[in-house]
């Protein structure tokens, strides 16, 4: 049986090295973000031009979901959808049972009514989700994390909907910033079953080192270029 002294070194190098990877990874999240920004801010101008003239509607949009230990956070992307987008998922799910199974399974539609032509596009190539880099720079997000899944309803109501899909993993996986790329990206993103994205973010959110994040990184890039899994 481990002596007290032996425990609390234990406990303190445990500490020491979560703090140290949670440090080396904002740092990465300011730098690689920052960088991006920078870089593409000229795309930025050009998309949001293109979206705002091909539907009617602001450019952007702003996504309310769950962040580090169950805070609500807003998440920008170019809007992809009609203006009434959320009326018309309550609509179709409360009428069609095999578009709610469809939701309920992947928090997806593979051929979803309310994406406008252009946003068909910005989300093959997940150009929509540029504007989330600034969420990184500030914090909300991470580059790489756990995605947390589309609710519809009231925020009061996000965490009790998020642990109907999560179960016991759900604190475990909302103790990391979710993130703008996963495992999930590189694993398939919208053809994976919840069940099997629970199992693969718990994995991240356990395990997770700097070099780990790297790899995601790279692995991406041609999940992106050649839309694996895209929806």
């Amino acid at each position: 049986m481990p002596s007290a002294t032996t425990q609390e070194t234990e406990t303190f190098v445990s500490k020491t090295t979560s703090s140290t990877r949670e440090r080396a990874k904002r740092t990465f999240d300011i730098l690689f973000s920052l960088a991006i920004l920078l870089a593409f801010s000229w795309l930025f101008v050009l998309l949001t031009l293109v979206v705002a003239c091909t539907s009617r509607g602001s450019p952007l949009y702003r996504s309310v979901r769950l962040g580090l230990n169950g805070k609500v956070i807003y998440c920008w992307k170019f809007r992809t959808m009609y203006q009434d987008a959320d009326t018309r998922l309550k609509q179709l799910l409360k009428n069609d049972p095999q578009l709610k199974h469809e939701w309920q399974t992947y928090q997806k539609l593979k051929s979803d009514p309310r994406i406008t032509p252009i946003g068909q596009f910005l989300r093959k190539t997940s150009l929509d989700e540029l504007p989330q880099f600034w969420n990184v720079l500030v914090g909300d997000l991470s580059v790489v994390g756990p995605r947390p899944p589309t609710l519809v309803g009231p925020p009061q109501h996000y965490l009790r909907e998020l642990h109907k899909l999560y179960g016991p993993s759900t604190f475990r996986i909302l103790s990391v910033r979710p993130g703008i790329t996963g495992i999930w990206q590189v694993s398939g993103r919208s053809q994976i079953p919840m069940e099997e994205r629970r199992k693969l973010e718990e994995h991240y959110a356990e395990n997770y080192t700097f070099w780990s994040d790297l790899k995601i990184v790279l692995k991406t890039v041609p999940a992106v270029l050649f839309s694996r899994g895209a929806c």
